[in-house]
């Protein structure tokens, strides 16, 4: 049997840290056997989550995307809301709401280490869209939220936590959050 010890980084957003969900996150992944190896509760500056999303054009046209995608499965017009149809311009939009979200409150940064940790604690916070997730998972448990009223509100869907996506992705994000500790972690 191959084993994958790996590490990944895990983002408890503004909804967790308001809703007293810190402990109860951090024991979900603790109890299948993953390890903190790096936390810290922070206020976020601007430039910091500026820097955490990605900036490049096909991210944010996929944005856009996506959120014309959620206005036409629920018959809402894009046009009226945000004054075009073109995701490369609506993009922006969302990609904004995502900061101003991320800035609402203390953020709880984490590295988890174990075996298969990125797919392992993806699999733990469930799918991103909490009406989506089933029970059982961080999203499913401790939010209902939806793309479709996040969007009609003008927000970013509250989703509790944000789980890099790949191991380069988790390299990157720990590089980033964590660029003063790095000393710590021997790779």
């Amino acid at each position: 049997m191959e084993f994958h010890i790996e590490r990944t980084f895990v983002l408890i957003k503004p909804d967790g840290v308001q809703k007293g969900l810190i402990g109860e996150i951090i024991r979900r992944f603790e109890r299948v056997g993953l390890k903190i190896v790096g936390l810290e509760m922070f206020q976020p500056t601007h430039e910091q989550i500026d820097d955490h999303y990605p900036k490049n054009e096909e991210w944010i046209t996929r944005l856009g995307s996506k959120t014309l995608a959620t206005y036409e499965k629920y018959g809402y017009d894009a046009m009226s809301d945000f004054g075009t149809t073109n995701p490369s311009e609506i993009g922006p939009e969302i990609r904004k709401w995502l900061i101003d979200y991320m800035k609402a409150a203390p953020l709880v940064k984490i590295v988890v280490e174990g075996i298969h940790a990125v797919d392992v604690v993806r699999k733990i916070a469930g799918p991103t869209m909490p009406y989506l997730a089933d029970m059982g998972t961080i999203r499913g448990d401790f939010s209902i939220d939806s793309p479709a009223l996040a969007n009609k509100e003008k927000r970013a869907v509250m989703n509790m936590v944000h789980c890099s996506e790949t191991p380069e992705e988790a390299a990157h994000e720990i590089e980033h959050w964590f660029s003063d500790m790095n000393s710590i972690f021997s790779y």
